[in-house]
């Protein structure tokens, strides 16, 4: 039964993946076709990842109420009604409702979110739950590797021949219907029920009473903040360091995520060997090192060595997710991932300000704002060593 459970599990942290980082691909192609600056390109992250600061509270009480396997259900079903406002939002050519499509369907990803991590950590033994939600979170960086293959192919590759983003409109289409897919299939698993304890008697001030949730939250913000501001640019800023368009800047965007998804299977056996905090401090530092080298080269060693940030990436997330619950009490989960979900309002904030900076001195020196939050999370690391 558990090995069913994660086998559902991997398929949703692949499609959760896919989705997010098509963003990357959102960003530039947006852009280019309503002619942006750098800030309000950024308004994509800043709309998507923003849902996870308005929704994720309500997403927890969602779980409450409805137990984790609907609300998954229920997650995919908002995520494809988002996929679907696609279609208006090109035939009207107007930048607000995309903004408008991406909120819906990142709410649906915010439930997935929710209902996902707490469910993978603690379905299994608590000591293993590090691996555990790494390993799905391989497949959910399998998804983001994808992702800008596909988008470079049937969206960015389109950018020549349209003035209104006819480009991502039945790419999106086919995503609902994937969703709707998966939606119906999951609804008719027989999923093993976790154990909440007294979840309805678990108390917000009890919750929040635990350090190193607060800690973990804030690594959470950090994190995804610096790692979505880099895959948000990332084609930007490889077109500034080459002759590259922007369909073959986008293939490296790929293996920055598929980065992570390599780290991320490596992340299984080092976890298991060494102490989470002394794993995620490591990382950390190299991500570190690795943008100090990139801004300050030029050509193929800045481009690939930004690029290896992605494997620095790789066991970040699940790390400091399990870091940020295992203090919490029975029936205490649900809430401790509803404000760690909050938390990734990073990815929203994050790149605004990395984008504010590049239109003010320029992308390379806008990318310390994600060296310094990298910084907090060895800080973070070291704490837990």
């Amino acid at each position: 039964m558990q090995k069913k459970a994660l086998t559902s599990l991997t398929v949703l942290f692949f499609m959760m993946g896919f989705i997010t980082c098509l963003n990357d691909i959102l960003v530039p192609y947006l852009k280019e076709i309503f002619d942006l600056d750098y800030t309000k390109a950024a308004l994509v992250q800043f709309c998507f990842f923003g849902a996870y600061g308005l929704t994720s509270i309500p997403a927890s009480k969602i779980i409450e109420s409805l137990g984790y396997q609907t609300g998954m259900v229920l997650g995919f079903a908002i995520t494809a009604v988002g996929c679907l406002l696609f279609y208006p939002a090109v035939s009207y050519h107007t930048y607000e409702l995309f903004l408008i499509a991406l909120f819906v369907l990142a709410s649906g990803i915010v439930l997935l979110q929710v209902a996902a991590n707490p469910y993978v950590s603690v379905i299994g033994p608590k000591e293993t739950a590090s691996s555990r939600l790494t390993m799905v979170q391989a497949f959910n960086s399998f998804g983001t590797f994808l992702a800008p293959f596909f988008g470079a192919y049937f969206i960015l590759s389109k950018i020549e021949n349209t003035s209104n983003a006819e480009g991502v409109k039945y790419p999106y289409l086919f995503i609902a219907l994937v969703l709707v897919i998966i939606a119906f299939l999951l609804s008719r698993l027989h999923l093993p029920k976790i154990d909440e304890g007294e979840s309805n008697g678990a108390k917000w001030k009890n919750v929040l009473k635990e350090p190193g949730l607060i800690l973990g939250a804030i690594g959470i913000f950090t994190y995804v903040g610096a790692e979505v501001a880099i895959g948000s640019f990332l084609v930007n800023y490889i077109m500034d360091m080459s002759k590259m368009n922007e369909t073959q800047a986008a293939s490296l965007v790929a293996y920055y995520w598929g980065c992570a998804m390599v780290g991320r299977f490596i992340g299984i056996a080092t976890l298991k060997k060494f102490s989470p905090g002394k794993v995620l401090s490591v990382h950390s530092m190299l991500a570190i090192a690795l943008i100090l080298i990139s801004i300050n080269s030029r050509g193929n060693v800045a481009i690939y060595s930004m690029v290896l940030v992605g494997l620095c990436n790789s066991i970040m997330f699940p790390t400091i997710f399990t870091l940020g619950i295992k203090g919490l009490g029975p029936g205490e989960e649900h809430k401790g991932s509803g404000l760690l979900a909050t938390a990734i309002l990073g990815g929203a904030i994050i790149p605004v300000l990395t984008g504010m900076m590049a239109d003010e001195v320029g992308l390379r020196m806008a990318l310390i704002l994600p060296a310094l939050c990298y910084g907090y999370i060895a800080i973070l690391g070291l704490r837990n060593r």
